[in-house]
């Protein structure tokens, strides 16, 4: 009995994702992707002579 429900619920996790997949809602990209690193903008450092 055991076995069953956790394939059932593996199999229904795999269909979920295959749904998903096919339908492309994937809204949620842009909030989960990271944004690319930025370079600093920092004034040059001034000799002192």
């Amino acid at each position: 009995m055991q076995v069953f429900v956790s394939l059932f619920l593996a199999a229904g996790g795999v269909g979920l994702y295959l749904f998903t997949c096919r339908a492309r809602t994937f809204d949620h990209s842009d909030r989960l992707a990271l944004l690319p690193i930025e370079e600093e903008k920092t004034p040059a450092k001034q000799e002192e002579s």
